[in-house]
């Protein structure tokens, strides 16, 4: 038990609220809680059921000052979150009684904790494993449905009994090939070898398959990251506007109004669109437009999806030409705006130019709304066509993991034909034991502080 202390934070929000929650953790958290608590039949926490909620007041021990009316719930180890005892002081919302109350709680003798330190004495007291950890702050920071349920997932340990699975049959590889180290007299019969070539095999192709889903299920976690880019007055404020529908950005006829990247969310069928307005790309000796060109550069460059807005309704100019090759290579939707007016662009014109499998054509009008919602199709399709047909359930979306079954994939490569070409077999054992270890870093089975101390600093404090 991870039990040295007894850490406080506020869990809730900052700002006001309705309710607001001071959380302790630890082996004092009843007692330090006890010592600021007077419920009106005198009941100590510490005579508390289990799981019981206790209705009181905050007293402030040195003057008798009573601070709020509260709701104290009881939760003992180690059936808790932490897996130790907790306790949590459910006050009104607003920061001058949840710092005062926490303000309290840490002259009683608590600390405060640090950020992701619930949830890090969580895994470390063995309620949860390292990915279930992760999935805790995906689940907080989900910004669709559809993210929100990948995270639930993999809390709810679908990734981790996919790793595990995995782990025991690598095990069993392992120990059959290193028998054979043991007792180098005895030769490898041609039957069980083909059998451990096969069992290798297997485990091959199904790293490769969960390897396979990053790409798409990192768009739900992370967002898939949209750069509208154009020449300036195209109407590339008005189509961010026209997909927010609402004012975000400022839209007038003087070329140059967008200096800087604008960014928003925008979610389409579940898929959380991390949008960005670009200045308009042209040559400029203005100091402060200049800079938001070069940054519209580097978001073509880093974008996961470009949407190249162009003008309908006037003839295409040379900074369209020169945009045209910047993104021609890219994951690219051309949108040929103001079909609420006269064309004059030949449509024909662009299928020269677009190269990428992925990328294609569509007409729009940013002010009446005309071929939005086709325009949200081409970006969904464009990264994720094949979703919901494709998906098993057992995703990949955290680059840490990625990186690590890459690593498990690479090592299970050179075990396998270390041990198809006839190679001392140690070298084949080495690399299956490598590859149990990559696959053990996805659950913290295999880890160390640095990692640690990676992931949990991202959490906000208070879980």
């Amino acid at each position: 038990m991870f039990s040295e202390d007894t850490i406080a934070a506020i869990s809730t929000p900052l700002g006001e609220g309705g309710i607001g929650i001071v959380r302790l953790s630890g082996d004092n958290a009843l007692s330090i809680s006890d010592g600021i608590f007077l419920s009106p039949g005198k009941k100590s926490l510490l005579d508390s059921k289990n799981r019981r909620i206790i209705y009181g007041h905050i007293i402030d021990p040195a003057t008798g000052a009573q601070i709020d009316e509260v709701l104290v719930t009881v939760m003992r180890s180690p059936n808790s979150y932490t897996k130790e005892d907790i306790a949590e002081i459910n006050c009104h919302g607003g920061m001058i009684t949840l710092r005062k109350i926490l303000e309290l709680v840490i002259k009683q003798g608590a600390r405060l904790a640090e950020p992701g330190e619930f949830t890090r004495r969580a895994f470390l007291n063995g309620r949860i494993d390292l990915s279930q950890a992760e999935a805790v702050l995906d689940l907080i920071r989900s910004r669709t449905d559809e993210g929100r349920r990948i995270a639930v997932e993999q809390l709810q340990g679908s990734l981790s009994e996919k790793i595990c699975s995995l782990r025991d049959g690598l095990t069993g590889i392992c120990a059959h090939v290193e028998t054979y180290i043991d007792f180098p007299e005895d030769e490898i019969e041609t039957a069980s070898k083909k059998d451990l070539l096969e069992s290798m095999l297997g485990i091959h192709g199904e790293l490769v398959t969960l390897l396979k889903t990053y790409d798409e299920a990192r768009f739900f976690r992370e967002g898939l990251s949209t750069a509208i880019v154009g020449r300036p007055n195209v109407g590339k404020s008005s189509l961010l506007n026209a997909l927010l529908q609402k004012d975000r950005a400022i839209v007038t006829e003087i070329p140059g109004t967008t200096r800087d990247v604008i960014e928003e969310y925008l979610n389409i069928r579940g898929l959380p669109l991390r949008i960005m307005d670009t200045a308009g790309i042209r040559d400029v000796k203005d100091a402060a437009e200049k800079e938001g060109v070069k940054r519209s550069l580097r978001s073509i460059e880093n974008a996961d999806l470009v949407i190249a807005v162009f003008d309908g309704s006037e003839a295409l100019r040379e900074e369209d030409f020169q945009m045209i090759q910047r993104v021609k290579s890219k994951n690219t939707v051309f949108a040929l705006n103001k079909t609420d007016l006269p064309s004059v662009v030949d449509e024909n014109f662009f299928s020269s130019f677009i190269i990428h499998p992925s990328s294609l054509l569509i007409h729009i009008s940013a002010t009446r709304g005309d071929g939005l919602e086709e325009l949200k199709e081409a970006i969904f399709n464009s990264c994720l066509k094949d979703w919901k047909e494709g998906r098993e359930g057992i995703v990949v979306a955290n680059l840490r993991h990625k990186i690590a079954v890459e690593k498990a994939l690479e090592s299970m490569e050179r075990a396998i034909n270390a041990f198809d070409g006839n190679l001392p077999i140690e070298i084949t054992a080495l690399e299956l034991r490598d590859s149990l270890d990559k696959l053990g870093g996805i659950v913290g089975i295999v880890t160390t502080e640095e990692i640690l101390n990676k992931i949990f600093s991202e959490f906000c404090i208070g879980k």
